[in-house]
Formats: structure tokens, C-alpha cells, sequence
């Protein structure tokens, strides 16, 4: 006969089941809290989903300014935005239409226009993105 006895084994069969089922439904957890916002995005409410989309589209705007800022901003205002040659962009005090002046016509002296590089759509992205930025 094999090492262990019939009750050894069960129990080993029976903690690797528990064990899986464990990962199951943690994984399961995982999955719906990762996708919940898409799930529900899908229901009949209405009055929600506007605004649901609203914040996602925000949040999108601010990952491409994420990505605008560290290619065209990062070398000045640091890759932190807490600033280095350019003052930290953290907790601005500016309105958007203060902001998208300095990035279009830039600083005399002190930083450069970028009107001919970057279009509205990004300068909103970059300014959904100073926005995020909180000490």
C-alpha cells in the first residue's frame, strides 16, 4: 500500500479543494471590483450613466495628459511635476483658461510657447492632468 492512509488522503484532496475554491472566489472578487464600473455603466439607470461617463472621459483626459506632460513638460517641471527648472504645477491656483495661456503662449523668458506643438485636445488633457495633482 501507497504512503499515508485513505483518511491522509482525503484530507490532502480536501485542503486542496478548499484552497482552490479560496482562489476562486478571490479572483472572482478581484474581477467584479476591477470591472464594476463597466458592469454597472451597463444597467437601465439612466440619471447615472452620464456622469459615469463623464469621469471616465476625465480620467482618460488626464492619462493623456499624464503622457503629454512627461514628453513635453517633465525636463523643467520635474517627472513628479514638484519642479525643477519650472516651479512644482501641484495645487495650482489658475483657471483653465489661465493655464491653456501659459502652455499655448508660454512665459517670456521662462518657458517656451507650445501653440505649435500641441493642439486643444491636449492642451485639455494637460490641464485634466495638473488638475489631478494634489500635495
Amino acid at each position: 500500500m501507497p504512503r499515508g492512509s485513505v483518511n491522509e488522503r482525503q484530507a490532502l484532496g480536501l485542503a486542496a479543494l478548499t484552497s482552490g475554491l479560496a482562489l476562486l472566489i478571490t479572483f472572482g472578487f478581484a474581477f467584479t471590483m476591477r470591472h464594476l464600473p463597466s458592469l454597472t455603466s451597463r444597467t437601465s439607470d439612466v440619471a447615472n450613466r452620464p456622469m459615469f461617463i463623464a469621469t471616465r472621459e476625465l480620467a482618460s483626459d488626464a492619462d493623456q495628459g499624464h503622457r503629454l506632460f512627461l514628453m513635453n513638460c517633465a525636463h523643467c517641471h520635474g517627472d513628479d511635476a514638484r519642479g525643477d527648472e519650472g516651479p512644482d504645477l501641484h495645487d495650482l491656483h489658475k483657471n483653465d483658461a489661465r493655464i491653456r495661456r501659459v502652455i499655448t503662449a508660454g512665459i517670456k523668458g521662462e518657458m517656451p510657447s507650445f501653440s505649435k506643438k500641441l493642439g486643444d485636445p491636449e492642451i485639455r488633457s494637460l490641464t485634466a492632468y495638473l488638475r489631478t495633482l494634489k500635495s
